[in-house]
């Protein structure tokens, strides 16, 4: 089995190659892939029953989405670290806390994104550094309500879907 690989398109943010791959049979397949430098998630807890979500206008769906912070892992950067430049940038906090909830891969048939997800917490307001021609703002609920939004379909957005469900099930678990 072999690979080759042609570049495509390249963006500020990803790249799209196509492989080509020799599969054990022999035989040849063309597939493009998105390359992404990754991103993280963060479930901001306020307190004990209540969480920071946002509503973001997404110019690629045409809508405002109810979604966890969120961001694109920069060069250099860890992804705590880009959870916590997020969070204060999208939110207007800052955690003292963090935990590593889970990472996942969103699309992998056809792109190589991995989302780091993480709890934030002990939060503190600070200014907000939403950057130009983003249309954030912050939406906090109880817990519950959260879990109703999912439940009812509000919630549209994968990672805000993934990361409020796994934690709601860690919290129900006694937080195993």
């Amino acid at each position: 089995m072999s690979n080759e690989t042609k570049t495509l398109l390249v963006t500020e943010r990803f790249r799209v190659e196509e492989i080509t791959r020799t599969t054990a049979d022999g035989e040849r397949i063309r597939k493009p892939v998105v390359r992404h430098p990754g991103a993280v998630a963060v479930i901001p807890l306020v307190d004990r029953d209540h969480v920071c979500l946002i509503r973001n206008f997404r110019i690629a769906v045409g809508q405002t989405l109810v979604e966890l912070p969120a961001g694109t892992l920069e060069a250099g950067e860890t992804p705590q670290q880009t959870a916590a430049r997020e969070l204060i940038e999208e939110t207007g906090y800052r955690a003292e806390r963090w935990t590593p909830l889970h990472a996942f891969y969103v699309s992998p048939g056809v792109l190589d994104e991995m989302i780091h997800l993480f709890v934030a917490e002990d939060l503190s307001p600070v200014p907000a550094a939403r950057q130009p021609g983003e249309e954030i703002e912050n939406l906090v609920v109880p817990w519950e309500e959260a879990m109703r939004m999912v439940r009812d379909g509000q919630i549209h957005d994968a990672k805000t879907l993934v990361g409020l469900l796994v934690y709601d099930h860690r919290r129900r678990s006694g937080g195993r």
